[in-house]
């Protein structure tokens, strides 16, 4: 089976923005932002990727991928 990566990390390099900044304008706290830029997330709601896509101007498909092992 296979898995998504998170790509968070390269969008925001991309788009100029900290983790603080964008926690906050997302709504969520710095440590759970943390660890889905690090990819130690097996879920995320999608209310919160949503607010991560509108504050980047971004699509899902910017920041998630799938490979297959």
């Amino acid at each position: 089976m296979g898995k998504i990566v998170l790509h968070l990390d390269r969008m925001m390099v991309e788009r100029k923005i900290s983790l603080n900044e964008l926690a906050e304008r997302v709504g969520i706290s710095n440590v759970n932002l943390s660890k889905i830029k690090n990819n130690r997330v097996t879920a995320i709601r999608f209310s919160t990727l949503a607010g991560i896509c509108e504050v980047l101007n971004c699509g899902a498909g910017d920041i998630l991928e799938y490979q297959n092992d």
